[in-house]
């Protein structure tokens, strides 16, 4: 399921929300103020891709060397 990033442009919070459809987004309401003036914003990846296949965020992958499963 997406999650997605937004900001409550009359309160500044932001928060996230999970979005199944285009209809749900247009559903999103604030959860501090509950002001459907929200803006989606821009956020970073949880992964990369590499040489070596999808890995997980920086602070949980290490080298795909000596990982394949083989001794």
């Amino acid at each position: 399921m997406p999650i997605y990033e937004y900001r409550c442009q009359d309160c500044q919070k932001k928060f996230e929300a999970i979005v199944l459809s285009k209809n749900d987004a247009s559903e999103i309401i604030c959860p501090k103020c509950g002001s459907g003036n929200v803006k989606k914003e821009i956020s970073a990846s949880s992964y990369r891709l590499t040489s070596c296949g999808p890995t997980l965020p920086t602070s949980h992958r290490g080298s795909c060397a000596g990982k394949s499963g083989f001794s």
